[in-house]
């Protein structure tokens, strides 16, 4: 596939300096790109890649300084975006044949769309439906009287247990396990024993959502797991029962969210957060990683740290925690000195 600059330019509502006419095969990388292919700047960080790569073309923000005559220009307002559109656009990604393999399981009365496609080794299990468009890749399960709506993709051993409703667009990729029971247990001393508390709720994922591989969304005691639609989740995430994620938030790889736990719209957990159960993260918080939150974060706050304080009070923490070596260091001079002067003061 090739297009010519200004197409892709277009695509993107980007503006060319340069040729226009050139032909463009491919994307990559500043440091990968070569003849014929296009690549985007958009991070301080690799200005240096930006003066030495081999790329025909380059995404560019507005006001970008340049020197090179030798590479062509596309300004647009967010060159990560415009690479994300085009990669889309050069690499479709697979789309299997509607239909069911002969080696999959689908109960009769489960609802699938003519255009929905299920693959070798995948289960359908009974009342589920199945939208338009939608995939279940090989070893998926959809499980009884869940809902997958339009252009949903199940990859290879994912798991939506029974009674979940899945919006459109949803993509959980491999190994993902949705509606999972949650840990909950009471404790019978008179046995002893922990008794396990039946999960009889249910999980509700809206438009958009991406789960990582390995993740876990936990069905709700009672009532719903739910997650907001345009929120991403990476990999090996863990989400509780009865926990609640706003709209367009991002949760990064290894976070815990313990249960009945808010998290309210446009929030960032960064990687390997924790959060303790029956708290609220206010909408458009950030939480760094590593982070260990024990108590409330109110909206658009940045913490960090374990318990975490806000993020201006961790830096001064994480200074003063850098000095303490030299500290002790004096105040065990101190102790000496004063031990010294009271021996004096002692002395006949």
């Amino acid at each position: 596939m090739e297009r010519s600059l200004a197409e892709l330019a277009a695509q993107v509502s980007g503006t060319v300096e340069g040729d226009g006419n050139l032909r463009i095969r491919g994307l990559a990388s500043l440091e990968e790109a070569g003849p014929g292919e296009l690549s985007f700047y958009g991070n301080p960080r690799y200005r240096k890649q930006l003066g030495t790569t081999r790329a025909a073309a380059v995404l560019l923000p507005p006001g970008e300084p340049v020197t090179r005559t030798d590479v062509a220009w596309v300004r647009v307002p967010s060159p990560h975006l415009a690479f994300a559109r085009l990669l889309s656009l050069f690499h479709p990604g697979p789309r299997p044949a509607p239909g069911v393999h002969s080696r999959a399981e689908v109960h009769p009365s489960a609802r699938m769309d003519p255009s929905a496609t299920v693959m070798a080794l995948a289960v359908v299990e009974a009342g589920a439906v199945v939208g338009a468009r939608s995939v279940l890749w090989p070893g998926a399960y959809l499980g009884e009287g869940s809902r997958l709506g339009e252009d949903c993709v199940l990859q290879a051993g994912a798991v939506v247990r029974e009674r979940c409703v899945l919006g459109d667009r949803v993509v959980l990729q491999p190994g993902v396990v949705v509606g999972s029971d949650g840990f909950g247990f009471a404790f019978d001393p008179a046995v002893p024993a922990h008794v396990k508390v039946p999960q009889v709720g249910t999980v509700r994922i809206e438009d958009d959502v991406e789960v990582g591989a390995g993740s876990c969304i936990d069905r709700a005691t009672t009532g719903e797991t739910f997650i907001g639609r345009g929120t991403k989740i990476d990999n090996l995430v863990q989400i509780a029962h009865n926990v609640r994620v706003g709209p367009l938030s991002i949760v990064c790889a290894q976070v815990g969210i313990s249960g009945s736990t808010e998290v309210g719209a446009g929030v960032v957990l960064a990687g390997q957060v924790g959060i303790v159960g029956h708290v609220s993260v206010g909408d458009g918080a950030r939480v760094a990683a590593g982070s260990g939150v024990p108590h409330d974060v109110p909206p658009g706050a940045t913490v960090s740290g374990a318990p975490a304080v806000e993020h201006a009070l961790w830096l001064r923490q994480s200074a003063a925690l850098k000095q303490l070596p030299e500290l002790l260091r004096e105040v065990r001079e101190l102790r000496a000195r004063v031990a010294a002067l009271e021996s004096r003061k002692d002395e006949p």
